[in-house]
């Protein structure tokens, strides 16, 4: 049976994958199966059978329900993390490779050089049809892997870009490529030399955005960045070291970092070896980690939040941020466009502290508050109702219904 995708147009490409199997599409309603499972008739024939092999001897009575449960929790798994056969193996390998493979080609296509004669005396015209030999050869071999593949977020963009195949069918067929029944690709080659370069050019057009070639090139871009779910044992690391993460970073530790970084004691002075007063930079740098690490765990803690006093008080940590990240950058500290910070210990380092000291204190007293008041909602009002304040006032940033961009 095949599969609708959604492409973010709510298009049905089901007749695309017409022999599409496995995949992990069943995975977001997993709880609610799992509970079918486990209440419904299904669960209520696992007991009777347990129950029955428990009567004959096969397994004690008081470990019907244990038993019982060991199914029901192996089908929750399987159902959360399906096996994935060697064919579906090789099909996503072939899709990945292939898509990398294609790109490149079309590429090739959409570049001027390809339709000029080479020095080592290769025509343009034995070029281009070399280039689309490729072209259809790559492409039928991505369709064929997609079919197999379990990479779902791939192959929703392949479905795409045969649905731009589709579209493109008659100037396709102009050039001497037709569209098969099974979705692939034929080539005519004599149709194709007939036709000149002028029309392939003409059809992969990087110029032109609705041009064959930058439709198919749009679609295998997003292909090629398409990343799958994690698996079992990636999700299991990813959790522990999220966990690990949180324990270390926090709104309670940014605070106390503002603090530390604003104060005369962090930017005292020693001597050294020939009695020059130096700063202490590996103290002031572990400083400047910890609120880099810290200012982060907010951004991500804070942005998943509904409470309407974290996210007022995250918008204003963040533009107060913005204001100030041409001098940031001026000590090695980054802001990139999610709003989140990086820090450059060399170019850190070699600043001068004296100014880097004054700048935070401005900075970090601009900061300090909307901090403090993230830390305070975000520990003491979690259970407020979305879009009310402590004080019951309405505040529409804090309403699930709007989707706020921040």
């Amino acid at each position: 049976m095949g599969i609708g995708i959604d492409v973010g147009m709510k298009q049905d490409y089901s007749y695309l994958f017409d022999g599409l199997s496995g995949g992990s599409s069943g995975n977001l309603n997993f709880l609610s199966d799992y509970a079918s499972i486990k209440n419904g008739s299904y669960g209520k024939l696992l007991k009777s059978y347990y129950g029955s092999q428990g009567s004959t001897g096969t397994t004690g009575s008081s470990g019907k329900g244990a038993k019982t449960n060991d199914v029901l929790d192996q089908i929750l798994r399987e159902k959360m993390y399906p096996k994935v056969s060697e064919e579906a193996q090789k099909a996503n390998s072939d899709l990945t490779s292939g898509i990398t493979k294609l790109t490149n080609t079309v590429a090739g296509l959409q570049s001027e050089d390809t339709y000029k004669a080479s020095e080592d005396g290769i025509s343009a015209a034995d070029k281009v049809i070399s280039a689309v030999k490729d072209f259809v050869s790559q492409y039928n071999d991505v369709v064929t892997a997609a079919k197999d593949s379990t990479m779902m977020n791939k192959t929703a963009h392949v479905a795409g870009m045969m649905r731009s195949t589709e579209t493109y069918a008659d100037k396709l067929a102009e050039i001497g490529i037709t569209l098969n029944e099974d979705r692939t690709l034929s080539l005519n080659e004599d149709k194709l030399k007939a036709a000149g370069i002028s029309k392939v050019q003409e059809l992969f057009s990087k110029d032109n955005v609705v041009s064959y070639g930058s439709a198919v090139g749009a679609r295998l871009g997003f292909a090629g960045a398409a990343s799958e779910p994690a698996s079992a044992a990636e999700k299991a690391k990813e959790e522990e070291e999220e966990k690990e993460k949180d324990s270390q970073y926090g709104p309670a530790g940014l605070k106390e970092d503002i603090e530390e970084l604003m104060s005369e004691s962090l930017f005292g002075k020693t001597k050294d070896e020939d009695g020059k007063e130096l700063y202490d930079l590996t103290k002031i740098m572990a400083a400047v980690k910890s609120f880099v690490g810290n200012y982060n765990s907010v951004l991500d803690a804070a942005g998943s939040s509904y409470n309407s006093g974290v996210i007022s008080n995250l918008v204003s940590l963040r533009e107060k941020t913005g204001r100030n990240a041409s001098a940031l950058g001026s000590f090695g500290i980054s802001v990139d466009a999610n709003g989140k910070l990086s820090v450059n210990e060399d170019v850190f380092k070699k600043a001068d502290m004296s100014k880097f000291k004054g700048f935070f204190k401005e900075y970090g007293s601009s900061i300090k508050t909307p901090a403090s008041l993230i830390n305070y909602y975000m520990t003491t009002q979690a259970d407020a109702s979305d879009g009310y304040t402590a004080a019951g006032t309405y505040n529409v940033w804090g309403n699930t219904r709007y989707n706020v961009t921040l």
